[in-house]
């Protein structure tokens, strides 16, 4: 069988398993980027909050990601005695990952803005809250922008590890059709392909974005 005919044949297991995974990824997104901007915004502002997400962001970084999963699937819902939908765990501890690291990407960009267009807007006469919106707001998009969109294809990434505790996603389904025709060349070479045409675009829009803000924010 050639990797179209797996697909034609196998096309609606497919479909639902990366509806699955979309499912997840648009969770994981949403929640990520609109909680995890306004944590890295507050932590600017809030010097212990700031020190709060510092260490945070470094402790996840030494556990991982499947580590948490399994984690919160197992001795976490037997600790308490429940028994929670896999792809609910899965949602529930890729959102908070992406969150950490949305917002310690912000906070990180606030960090690096140049203080000179702050001391400017003083100069000007620009109370807090216009500085805030017309001045650091943009620069923080700027900065932070790139770095945010690669972690969101990375989090596209670890969606994978949800099939090891049960959710039916894309790379599970094509698991279970593997064991059924044995076909492994044809049906991962099929899903890498499929990643590269979600992820690519996304990492050359990041790349470019990174290449024209980061270098005019430098000229400036």
């Amino acid at each position: 069988m050639t990797i179209l005919s797996i697909l034609i044949t196998y096309h609606q297991a497919f479909w639902q398993g990366l509806l699955v995974t979309l499912q997840l990824c648009a969770v994981i997104w949403s929640v990520g980027l609109v909680l995890g901007t306004l944590l890295g915004v507050a932590a600017t502002r809030d010097r212990a909050l700031g020190q709060g997400l510092r260490w945070l962001s470094f402790a996840l970084a030494g556990i991982p990601v499947i580590v948490l999963l399994f984690w919160l699937h197992y001795p976490a819902q037997a600790a308490f005695n429940i028994v929670i939908d896999p792809f609910y765990t899965a949602m529930v501890t890729f959102a908070f990952v992406n969150i950490v690291g949305v917002s310690d990407l912000v906070r990180h960009a606030a960090d690096e803005l140049p203080g000179q267009y702050l001391i400017a807007a003083k100069v000007s006469g620009l109370t807090r809250r216009q500085t805030f919106r017309n001045i650091e707001l943009p620069l923080l998009f700027r900065g932070a922008f790139p770095g945010v969109l690669m972690l969101q294809v990375s989090m596209l990434h670890v969606t994978l590890f949800s099939s090891l505790i049960s959710v039916e996603e894309i790379f599970r389904v094509a698991q279970r059709i593997n064991a059924s025709i044995y076909k492994p060349v044809e049906i991962y070479t099929a899903l890498a392909v499929f990643f590269l045409l979600v992820c690519v675009p996304i990492n050359l829009i990041a790349l470019r974005l990174k290449q024209k803000y980061m270098r005019s924010l430098g000229e400036r």
